[in-house]
């Protein structure tokens, strides 16, 4: 049967009937979601009130955790609904806006990694020159630049998968995924595939070039450096590496389990490492950056013991 792709609703299929149960899951997907936006929030709130902390790498990270909130929001609140509802279907214009929400919030998000190695590499590579070369305009200009490419280029993307003509209606996963809608598609589909192959490669090797340039220059720095230019490169681009690094292994497992038949692997697993990339990244983040990173550990300590000298001088 044919359905008009700006009309029509889509079946979520992995959803099953869990009984009762449903409002654990609920209680624990809600306490996730409450996690991430405090955790966020709350770094960026820090870093912004902060003027010792209004560098080049923290105003990117401020971006950075902006992104986790927006990538969260577009995931969580319908995660919410569908665990509560009994029937898991989904019109099509809000899959569409979940769809673009979920896709710019990982572009944007690979991006941002990208642009953060090539600023440790002027960092660690260049420190004399580093305020020259990445200055506070520079800085602003990158992260506009980020979000608008990675907003344009995927609305080209969506229109083409909305002037779709759809013979299908079942998703075989817990959110609107790009390729999984375009896949019930009966109608000429060329054209998507080739942009499709096109944004992949921008998608990957545009912000993919600058990290392996960037640390492969911070490498040979290393290796020839003093301890102390080695040290410095461990303590900063240690949190930069696991994030990108767990980014990548969530999108990787989530491209193949959309492309590939996975019914060999648990259904279980493949629910878990769906959610991976747009759960564990937004926990990830804050928790590294807050750790690792010196002066937001000490302006966050700094700031809840002046929260709790207020709370015990209001009490007085």
């Amino acid at each position: 049967m044919m359905v008009n792709s700006t009309s029509a609703y889509f079946i979520l299929s992995p959803y099953l009937n869990v009984g009762t149960l449903k409002y654990l899951f609920f209680m624990f997907t809600a306490m996730l979601y409450i996690i991430i936006i405090v955790t966020n929030t709350s770094l960026i709130v820090v870093i912004c009130i902060n003027r010792s902390l209004h560098e080049p790498m923290y105003l990117f990270l401020v971006s950075l955790f902006v992104n986790e909130l927006y990538g969260s929001t577009g995931l969580f609140p319908f995660l919410l609904v569908q665990i509560l509802s009994d029937i898991h279907t989904v019109s099509a214009p809000f899959c569409f806006l979940q769809i673009f929400c979920l896709y710019t919030y990982a572009h944007v998000e690979f991006s941002n990694l990208a642009v953060m190695s090539y600023d440790r590499y002027l960092a660690i590579c260049y420190p004399l020159q580093y305020h020259t070369r990445m200055t506070t305009n520079k800085v602003v200009i990158l992260i506009i630049v980020i979000w608008l490419y990675s907003f344009v280029k995927f609305l080209i993307t969506l229109s083409l998968n909305i002037r779709l003509t759809l013979c299908g209606s079942i998703i075989n996963s817990l959110y609107c995924h790009n390729y999984l809608v375009a896949k019930l598609a009966c109608s000429d589909v060329n054209v998507n595939n080739i942009y499709g192959l096109f944004g992949i490669v921008l998608t990957i090797l545009v912000p993919l070039l600058p990290i392996l340039f960037s640390y492969m220059k911070i490498l040979k720095v290393c290796f020839s450096g003093s301890k102390q230019t080695r040290q410095k490169a461990v303590s900063t681009c240690t949190p930069h590496l696991a994030s990108l690094l767990n980014f990548s292994f969530g999108c990787c497992f989530e491209i193949l389990q959309s492309r590939f038949d996975m019914t060999s692997v648990p259904s279980v697993f493949r629910i878990i490492f769906s959610l991976y990339f747009l759960i564990i990244q937004p926990l990830l983040n804050p928790v590294m950056y807050g750790l690792q990173m010196s002066k937001i550990r000490n302006t966050c300590k700094h700031v809840l013991r002046y929260m709790m000298f207020v709370c015990r001088r209001d009490t007085k």
